[in-house]
């Protein structure tokens, strides 16, 4: 058993913690009082291979009851005495408004008490707030609670964090935490799912100050940072759940269930992505690198399911479109650094070849792999039927799929925080409540170029291992770690021959247009 500790930070966290953790207890049949319903359903057989694998048919496996399945809800919910079920997270916000809301809920016998952490002033949406001044009191209560639970594991493997990077608690308090996991805990993996500033919906005038001084904040402390703006999540609900007017309860169930089918192989007997540093040697190239995108699919409203065939091929071609991405950004203009495909349900290991070999024969070419990089896909198999709520938006369906993808199209994200950025610090509006609080201006500054320098590195991964200068001569990223054991000009005409005519087409093109 390898248990795993949740950690949901301010309204975003903890009100996204609310959804997960509804969805968790159907899916492992615990009742809002922890006590359990009775033994899940059979789990069918679950197979992981490469998609350059042959196609053969998994052998035979004896269905068990989830009582019988290793390291099921024991990962994720702690047993007491009395036989109930407590789930092994905390909920931090620095003003009590939105825990009180989980103390009075319907789960409110739930949890342990003593994991509902609250204080008495709120951040103010201010990143300096929740780090230096009002979240540094609540801090040592954090750091003891954080020590229990950890008491209480037999063999922990890490922590999930659950934030948004434009809120001041989530930021700020954020970060001050990620720092005591890192400086505590360091040989624990960390793992963050993050609310990201939105292209055009925001809840805060200085978000862009909050999320840039929040991934300064944050770097080196973590292994590997799931992203999904609101945006996205509107237009996903409005398309393909035909929700006229979405609101947080819609946009948190949603993502609660893509939440569940990345964290499903923790809690079920699985066979990808078992263990959470798995998480990082699997999608992250280079430390910095390390922002993955999630898609899932199908997202279907229950009318809809009806109408619908949910082949392997169809998820799995929706994955990679871009209505179906909880980012906005275009796919098509960056490239794959690697793409784990978690399925869920009933699917079969030769559908699941059979689409892969299809969407890399596909003309479009939407799947475009860096040169450094194989091109094969990581694959698993959970036959864990995928679980909704009652009276929800999601329709049942038989299988699902979400799909990991760390590519530089996040680029686009990056762009568009530094404008919103500069257009603020340009004036250095709103910078002196920051000051306030104890921070010093020098940081903004920081902030900014700890941005610029991510996304040079991105563009690095993009195009070629040089970056020519303006006078024509080449410069070496060190701190990617680039390979160092051949020529720079000989590894690059070594690329150039392994390239495709299409990949140098539009290489060329690329190189054109920067000319």
């Amino acid at each position: 058993m390898r248990e795993c500790i949740s950690v949901h930070i301010g309204q975003a966290g903890v009100q996204l913690g609310n959804a997960c953790w509804e969805l968790y207890c159907l899916e492992h049949g615990i009742r809002p009082d922890g006590t359990k319903l009775g033994a899940a359903p059979p789990v069918a057989a679950h197979s992981m291979y490469s998609c350059s694998s042959s196609c053969q048919q998994p052998q035979p496996q004896t269905c068990c009851s989830h009582d019988s399945c290793p390291n099921s809800e024991e990962t994720f919910f702690a047993e007491t005495q009395n036989g109930s079920r407590v789930p092994r997270a905390m909920f931090v916000d620095l003003e009590p408004t939105v825990i009180d809301e989980v103390r009075c809920g319907a789960y409110r016998r739930l949890f342990h008490p003593d994991q509902l952490v609250t204080g008495l002033e709120d951040a103010a949406n201010n990143f300096a707030r929740g780090r230096y001044t009002i979240g540094k009191e609540l801090a040592p209560q954090v750091a003891e609670t954080v020590g229990r639970l950890i008491e209480r594991c037999d063999f922990p493997q890490g922590f999930l964090v659950f934030h948004s990077f434009g809120g001041g608690t989530g930021s700020g308090f954020g970060s001050l935490l990620m720092e005591h996991l890192a400086n505590e805990c360091g040989k624990l993996s960390r793992l963050l799912f993050s609310i990201y500033p939105a292209p055009r919906i925001s809840t805060a005038v200085v978000e862009p100050y909050n999320a840039t001084l929040c991934m300064r904040g944050m770097r080196d402390r973590s292994e590997c940072n799931f992203i999904a703006d609101n945006e996205a999540l509107y237009d996903i609900c409005r398309r393909g759940l035909d929700i006229e007017r979405p609101n947080y309860t819609n946009l948190n169930r949603l993502l609660s269930q893509v939440l569940s089918a990345v964290t499903a192989s923790l809690r079920f007997d699985g066979a990808l992505n078992v263990d959470l540093a798995e998480f990082q040697t699997n999608l992250v190239p280079y430390p910095r690198i390390q922002y993955p995108m999630v898609n899932y699919a199908p997202i279907l409203s229950p009318e809809r399911a009806n109408h619908e065939q949910l082949k392997v091929w169809d998820m799995t071609s929706a994955c990679f479109d871009r209505s179906n991405q909880l980012v906005n950004c275009d796919l098509q203009s960056g490239r794959y650094m690697a793409c784990c495909l978690l399925y869920r349900g009933d699917v079969a290991p030769c559908e699941v070849n059979m689409a892969i070999q299809r969407l890399r024969s596909s003309e479009r070419r939407r799947v475009r792999f860096v040169d450094w990089c194989p091109t094969g896909f990581k694959v698993g198999i959970n036959g864990q039927v995928p679980t909704v709520v009652p009276g929800g938006d999601l329709a049942k369906v038989p299988r699902a799929l979400c799909a990991l993808s760390n590519t530089t199209a996040i680029c686009d994200a990056w762009d568009r925080l530094a404008y919103k950025f500069d257009f603020l610090y340009s004036k250095r509006a709103f910078v002196h409540w920051f000051v306030g609080e104890g921070m010093e201006e020098a940081e903004f500054a920081e902030a900014r170029e700890f941005l610029s320098c991510l996304r040079r590195d991105y563009e690095e991964i993009d195009g070629t291992v040089t970056t020519p200068t303006a006078g024509g001569a080449t410069v070496v990223d060190d701190s990617l770690s680039w390979s160092q054991q051949q020529p720079q000009e000989q590894k690059s005409q070594q690329q150039q021959q392994q390239q495709s005519p299409e990949d140098q087409q539009h290489q060329a093109n690329a190189e054109l247009e920067n000319s």
